[in-house]
């Protein structure tokens, strides 16, 4: 698993931290035309993440064995869960989401289910693609942000939200937006924003972590181009409770 190391997250779980990511042995393509990731945990005992000692706690099974990756973990319910993007061998498209309780930090429990797969036009250009998913909590709802399509300015974020009373184990209760939620800004020169999480304010203002690159020329697949920079945007909330990302703002550095 030392080939494509991707999408690494830390989070730090019953006094522990874990490192969630995606790596494969290989750069070739399986049979379905996919690069070969797998979904791997690392965990730390130590205080200190930076200067304790990791170790693997091998790959998160789930109940196919296709390209998975963007896995984050959350708390809801008094349950823990875990949502990623993977490859269904029966469904059309590169990625779709899914969503699972887990019985420890690096283990599923039960079925998993999944959330979303490409549908609309803008989540199927150039790749049909769900991918990135993030947990975002306001009000009364559970939202997940997810990103769609090529990596290039097609690149873009959906958004997935449920009742927080709702059963998150049912797909009849998520809501979709049929259109996406953070796209493309010509004008500004944001192209591709997305693959985004969330983070706060010292005053608890909602922030938008995404990146996107500031130019379209790019050469041959647009995934190897290592230019998508990080950047940062206040979530504004409308009066229904609902996020507005806005538009990408222009680079001010």
């Amino acid at each position: 698993m030392s080939q494509l190391i991707w999408a690494p997250e830390l989070h730090h779980i019953d006094g522990r931290w874990y490192i969630y990511y995606a790596a494969t042995h290989t750069q070739a393509l399986d049979e379905l035309g996919m690069f070969q990731h797998r979904m791997f945990a690392l965990e730390c005992a130590d205080p200190d993440p930076l200067t304790g000692t990791w170790v693997e706690k091998g790959q998160i099974k789930t109940p196919f064995d296709t390209f998975a990756l963007d896995a984050t973990t959350f708390v809801h319910q008094g349950k823990r869960w875990y949502l990623w993007a993977q490859k269904a061998p029966d469904i059309a498209g590169n990625s779709n989401l899914y969503l699972c309780e887990m019985e420890n930090p690096w283990t599923l429990k039960g079925e998993p289910v999944m959330l979303s797969k490409p549908e609309y036009d803008w989540e199927c250009r150039g790749f049909w693609v769900n991918e990135g998913p993030a947990v975002l909590f306001h009000g009364d709802k559970l939202f997940i942000s997810y990103s769609a399509s090529a990596t290039d300015e097609n690149y873009c974020m959906g958004l997935l939200w449920i009742d927080l009373h709702a059963d998150p184990q049912n797909p009849a209760n998520w809501h979709k937006s049929s259109r996406p939620v953070f796209v493309t800004s010509y004008e500004n020169r944001q192209y591709g924003p997305g693959h985004n999480s969330f983070t706060q304010t010292p005053e608890g203002d909602d922030v938008l972590v995404y990146h996107a690159r500031n130019y379209t020329e790019i050469e041959g697949d647009p995934l190897y181009d290592p230019n998508r920079h990080t950047r940062l945007k206040r979530v504004r909330w409308d009066e229904n409770g609902m996020p507005d990302f806005g538009i990408p703002p222009a680079d001010t550095l």
